[in-house]
């Protein structure tokens, strides 16, 4: 018997595509796809159906799972990542940052002390921009210094974005005005971007969370923030513990306002603060 088509459209749409494409989200990214978000799936996959001439779901499922479809497979996983972002979200965490870590470190950080700090699920940007725009207010020169914020996303697209550090003026309103008059730059046209100051502090890579980590750290603080919630629970607590192994003890780990610590990583931290943990050992633990 045909499945039941499982969303509207100009597709067609069943649940055997659904699976597949839930499957293999899952296995490539971690990211669990509960069968309340197909008309969600449809929405966003439909505009690659039409990009690529294609006439169903079932046809691009066959396409995604061929030893040709690997690109598209890439591209598959880019349009179902949630993007919401923006500068300062959850001000809270950049609050505490600029004084838990920068300002007590700021005197051994301008003799030669380094500093790392990580953004894991970057998407387009605005979170690590919004950690250097809140170590420059502290330390005007860091470029000057071992300073570094590496941040990260499985979305090549969004990556290519946050390169530009170009963003409309609407999206920087939540940017304290002495900041956007220090270090951002009206384009002409509407947008304002970074100046070389906050750019310089950031590097932007590929990284899948559940593939391997080139990076050794030790960091002193990984905003992982509004990603955990999208794995499974067995997916959380595996990342929160490597999560935990490349930061330093003292170290913090700042999850989203809807994320909690779960699995062996909780006797590895304690809560300091709203969805902000500091990892157990260091001269204050």
């Amino acid at each position: 018997m045909k499945d039941r088509a499982l969303a509207s459209g100009e597709f067609g749409f069943d649940r055997s595509d659904f699976a597949f494409i839930a499957t293999t989200l899952y296995e490539d990214a971690g990211i669990s796809l509960p069968a309340s978000k197909a008309n969600l799936v449809y929405s966003r996959l439909a505009k690659r159906l039409r990009a690529l001439g294609l006439e169903s779901f079932r046809d691009y499922c066959e396409l995604v799972g061929s030893d040709e479809g690997s690109e598209e497979r890439t591209q598959m996983i880019a349009a179902l990542t949630t993007n919401v972002t923006r500068f300062f979200r959850e001000p809270h965490h950049f609050d505490h940052l600029r004084r838990k870590v920068v300002e007590p470190a700021a005197a051994e950080i301008r003799q030669g002390r380094r500093l790392r700090i990580w953004s894991a699920g970057c998407s387009s940007g605005q979170e690590p921009y919004s950690i250097a725009l809140t170590l420059l207010s502290v330390i005007p020169d860091a470029r000057a210094y071992d300073v570094r914020i590496l941040a990260t996303d499985i979305n090549p697209i969004v990556l290519e974005q946050a390169r530009k550090a170009t963003y409309p003026a609407e999206e920087v309103v939540s940017v304290p005005a002495d900041m956007r008059k220090s270090w951002m730059e009206p384009t002409g046209i509407g947008t304002l971007r970074l100046d070389e100051a906050p750019r310089g502090l950031v590097s932007f890579r590929p990284l899948n969370l559940i593939g391997s980590w080139p990076m050794k750290g030790p960091f002193d603080a990984v905003f992982c923030r509004n990603v955990v919630i999208y794995f499974d629970e067995k997916t959380q607590m595996r990342l929160l513990t490597r999560l935990s192994s490349l930061l330093r003890p003292g170290g913090y780990l700042y999850l989203g306002h809807s994320e909690r610590m779960v699995g062996p990583a909780e006797a590895l931290f304690r809560l300091e603060g709203t969805t902000t943990y500091r990892k157990l050992g260091g001269d204050h633990a």
